[in-house]
């Protein structure tokens, strides 16, 4: 058992690959990955994007994010768009296809669970 304190931890973040969801733009992702458990069926940690649109299905995983700086534009399929801003905390549930729309810079922390 552990507890995971994010600001004390020394994370090297990755380039998140995800050239097949870019829409428009050329946006960068980096996920510093502070936690993952129960056979990575469980992850947390923080995520930013720079500015473009990009789709980030929610196949297979329930996302809890908690925007920390930045703003962002999320459309979901039955036509509603949500604007999400530094301080929103927000779920997106399995199954759900949504399209990121960042106008300049987005950062989150997040926490997803894999379901079947």
């Amino acid at each position: 058992m552990q507890f995971i304190h994010f600001a004390k931890q020394d994370v090297t973040p990755f380039d998140k690959e995800f050239t097949e969801d870019i829409i428009e733009g050329a946006p960068k992702q980096k996920v510093w990955s502070h936690f993952v458990g129960n056979d990575g069926r469980f992850k947390s940690g923080m995520w930013d994007s720079t500015a473009g649109v990009f789709r980030g299905p929610m196949n297979n995983q329930i996302e809890f994010c908690h925007i920390l700086e930045g703003e962002a534009r999320i459309e979901t399929a039955d036509g509603k768009s949500h604007t999400v801003r530094a301080g929103d905390a927000f779920v997106m549930d399995n199954g759900l296809q949504p399209i990121w729309h960042v106008e300049k810079y987005v950062r989150k922390h997040y926490v997803i669970v894999a379901v079947d």
